[in-house]
Parts: C-alpha cells; structure tokens; sequence
C-alpha cells in the first residue's frame, strides 16, 4: 500500500532545463531551527523498510566468499586516478570490489545483546537505499548478463541472459569508458528506504551515500590497476528499464565502468521485464518531491547527454586571501602504512569524538589525498571541483582556530574569521554534539546557480553526489591516519551565512566531522563476505 505525503504540482511536463524544479526541491528540502522543530515527522518503527532487495525465483550467482582484501596502502589508493593500463578483470576481482564498496562487512553488539549490521561504505541511518546492478560480457566465472547484488547472502540474481552491454553504450551517447568496459556497475536508489527516515530531503541521501560508496569503489579498482569512472549522463528511460526498475519507487542514479580494452556486441533486444520482489514494508509514503525532482533531472535523448558532458567546466575560484595557509601534508615515507581492505573493514561512522586535537599535517593529508579529484564525467580532470569547501576548526595543532575556506585548486587555506566556535559548529551539525566535540567540521558548499545554469537540474545531483564522494575519501583518510570521521547533516541557510560574506548565494551539501574517536559502548565482529 502506498501513500502520498506533500502537494503534487500542477503543471506540464518539465525537463532538465526547467531549473526551477531544483531551486523549488532544494529550498523546500532545507533544515532549519524552526522545521525540525515543527515537522511533526515520528518513525513508524513497526513500518521500517527492510535493507535488502529481495528477488522472487530468480537465477542466483554466488560470489567467492575467500575475497583478498584491496593490499594497496589507503592513503595512495584513495588518492589515485585510474591507472593508464588497466588489469583484467574476473569474478573474484568483481566480488572483492562489491565487498569492499557495499558489502557487510560487520556487526555491532549493543550492551543489551542486540546486533545491528553495517555495510562498507557510510550510510544515513543505515538504511541502506543504494542498490547496485551488473552488467557484463562474458568473464572467468560469471556469463554474460544483467545482474542484481545482494550483499545479504554475497550473491548475483540474474535478471536478463546475454551481453548488454551496447544498450549501456547507446544511452550514453557512446561515452568511451562504457563502450571499452567488460563490465558496468549501475547504482540507484530506492526511494522508500530511505524516506522512511528523512522524508523528501532523502533525494539528497541518494548522493551522499552513493558517494561514499564510490569513493570506497574507486579506491578498491585502482588497489587492482583496474580503471574505473563515474558516468553520470545517460538517458535515463534505457537504463532503468534494462534493469526492469519500477520507476515510482527506485531510480538510476550513475554508471562506473570498470576496467578497459573490451568491446561489446550489438545489444539483443531488451523486452520489459517485471521481477517479482519481496514489499519494503507493510504501506509506503510516496514523497512527490522526490518523483518532481528527479523527471526534472531526466536526459531523454543522446543529444541531451552529449550537451549534458560538452557542459563540463572549471569551477571560478576566488581570489586568494591576504594570509594564506599552505597545505604540509605528511611525506609518503612516513604516512601510516595501513592497506584499503584494513581501513575498510575497520571504518565506522563515529559517534564520539574525544575532544582532542589532530595535527595540522593530518589535516593537510586528509585534504590533499581527497582533494586530487574525481574521474567523472561532469568535472574535468585531476584536481577540479564543483565544491567549495569550509572548514571549523575547534582544535588542530599548529592551526589557529576559527573559520576557514580551503581553496583546493591552490591547495591553501584562508582564514575567514578567528575565534572559538565550538558552539557554533554544534548548532550548524543540527545541534548535535559531535559538531562541538570534533576537531574539524568541514562543509561543502556549491555556486547552485552557476551549476544549474551549466548543468540543469541534473546538476544539482551531480554536486550532491561529489560531495559525498569526496566526504567518503575523507573517511577513508581520516581511518587511515587512525582518526575518525561522520557525515552529518545542518541548517542549510544558517551554514551559509555562518561563513558570509565568502559563502554569499552559495548552498551547503553536506558536512564531515573529524577527530579523535571516543569509546562508545557496543563490541564491532567483523564479518566475512554473506555471513551476515
């Protein structure tokens, strides 16, 4: 049973150069002092959606459950773009990199005996609305089809037989990383799953999370030498019904070819498909903003995804500061040597900071390695953002303390304003303690409507989902440095004007918190592959 939450409006059908939509979506999604107070929101535990897809009847493919753990140092691996030669890929290497990027990979024991699971990669609530599809040609192990992972028994449904690839190919417009790839990831998000909790901000969450799951993705290809790109401009009807979505409730969200030097056949037909799953929950709320922003942010033709990835540009950085701080991250000689499958399998998003300070190069390292940039088809090259990046800094050695920006095309900070403002930083983090008990509380803010004025609607996920990308590699960095790290949300406007007038007209995406973790009660059991 499904119901409707918020007004449908009227109107006609919108594309993705009606950007009103998103201003319309982004104010109308915006936390503040008085709408978390008046909301009226409650969970309806009894009703909470189940964390996995559930496939009636299908053909299962089971993964290796012995996955090698990505042996590459962290910090280079979540520093590095991919590789110029890429290494083949098998089934043992696709089930280390879905592992290692979405799969569960502990379990926590609260002091009352209850266990709660957790998947590799950062998650708002746990909830775990991001879904990942495989579509292959024929590898060591697995035949070609189309596939949907589960990471609650480590294993693949077959949903179609065959290479379809080159369905992939035509509806990006014949983007070069798709048509080269042996096999392509496709993540999208289930609408409910994370509504449930979050309403018709979720949207957001779709990027955030499918960002931190990237950045645990990319970083676990290029340990391999595997290449791998995120692909966000596609027509978004092809791809969604290759997969045989039911388009109401869950949407495509980006493609990550992986790997290079293959070509695919000529696509066989693609009738519908209608697979029979498992209900999320009892009843489900339908939230129209989601299903408002997201047809608005459609691409409906190859000549829209062409214009959509001619649109890539560089961000116009401000002009520098009178004093500004360079970057002294630490030599690679003398960084912590941990691997990427340690750092993964012992991430964890924290719940307590210990109100200590890091240092200044553990700062600058965190910045640097997950700053270098991301291969994307909406950003241009090693080192380009979309972002704008803030920082509080409650307490880093060698750091004055107060409010900064980060230029990351200059690698420096700029000191906006000096002062204490712990206080402050809690109440922008929603009033949460861990804003006040952290050493740095770093936001992402975007130039929304220069973004939407080049991008369109589509634009406004883009942003979204770098910056969950990049708040992911600081998670990975801050673990690897032994520190620790959580998303959070804010008070949208209230960030902005915090940082003002430098923030002026700008919009926050998200936030990270990071610092020295504190004890909170509960033992973590790893787990291996399906034994959750």
């Amino acid at each position: 049973m499904r119901q409707a939450n918020g007004d449908v409006r009227a109107g006609g059908p919108v594309n993705n150069r009606d950007v009103e939509e998103a201003r319309t979506y982004h104010a109308a999604t915006k936390h503040s002092y008085w709408s978390v107070r008046l909301g009226g929101h409650s969970l309806d535990w009894a009703n909470k959606p189940r964390p996995y897809k559930v496939y009636h009847g299908l053909p299962i493919v089971s993964l290796p459950r012995d996955v090698a753990p990505p042996e590459a140092e962290a910090l280079e691996a979540v520093g590095a773009f991919p590789p110029i030669e890429t290494s083949a890929l098998n089934l043992a290497g696709l089930a280390q990199i879905l592992f290692f990027c979405a799969g569960v990979t502990k379990k926590k024991v609260h002091p009352g005996g209850e266990t709660q699971q957790f998947r590799a990669a950062s998650c708002t609530g746990a909830l775990c609305e991001i879904e990942i599809y495989v579509v292959c040609g024929n590898l060591p192990g697995l035949p070609a089809g189309v596939y949907h992972f589960c990471p609650a028994d480590f294993a693949l449904r077959q949903l179609r037989e065959g290479d379809f690839r080159g369905e992939l190919i035509r509806a990006t417009a014949g983007d070069a990383s798709i048509a080269g790839a042996p096999v392509i990831l496709v993540l999208t998000a289930i609408f409910w799953r994370n509504a449930w909790e979050y309403q018709a901000r979720a949207y957001r969450h779709f990027y955030w999370n499918s960002g931190t799951i990237l950045a645990n993705l990319l970083a676990t290809a290029a340990s391999s030498q595997c290449s791998s790109r995120v692909v966000t401009g596609f027509i978004d009807t092809r791809v969604d019904h290759l997969l045989g979505l039911d388009t109401e409730r869950e949407a495509s969200l980006c493609l990550v070819p992986i790997g290079a030097g293959s070509s695919a056949p000529e696509p066989p037909e693609v009738p519908p498909i209608a697979p029979e799953t498992l209900p999320l929950s009892t009843r489900e709320v339908d939230y129209p903003l989601i299903t408002q922003i997201r047809a608005a942010s459609m691409l409906q033709s190859e000549e829209e995804v062409r214009d959509w990835r001619s649109a890539v540009a560089l961000k116009v950085s401000p002009p520098p500061g009178e004093k500004p701080f360079p970057l002294n991250p630490i030599e690679r000689e003398h960084l912590p040597v941990r691997t990427l499958g340690e750092v993964i399998l012992r991430r964890s998003s924290t719940r307590q900071f210990a109100q200590l300070p890091i240092t200044f190069r553990q700062l600058s390292t965190i910045l640097e390695r997950s700053s270098r940039g991301i291969p994307a088809d909406f950003l241009q090259g090693p080192g380009t953002t979309l972002l704008d990046t803030y920082l509080i800094v409650n307490s880093v050695e060698d750091l004055p303390t107060g409010a900064f920006y980060f230029s990351s095309s200059k690698q420096t900070f700029e000191l906006l304003k000096a002062g204490t403002f712990r206080r402050e930083a809690g109440y922008l983090c929603l009033e949460q303690g861990l804003g006040i008990e952290a050493s740095v509380v770093v936001f992402f803010l975007v130039d929304l409507e220069r973004t939407l004025d080049r991008y369109g609607n589509r634009g406004y996920g883009a942003a979204q989902l770098e910056a969950g990308i990049v708040g992911g590699k600081m998670y990975l960095c801050a673990y690897a440095m032994g520190l620790g790290a959580t998303g959070t949300t804010f008070y949208d406007d209230d960030v902005t004007a915090f940082f003002s007038p430098h923030a002026q007209r700008k919009a926050a995406l998200f936030a990270v918190a990071l610092g020295q973790s504190g004890r909170v009660p509960g033992r973590i059991k790893l787990l291996k592959p399906g034994a959750g």
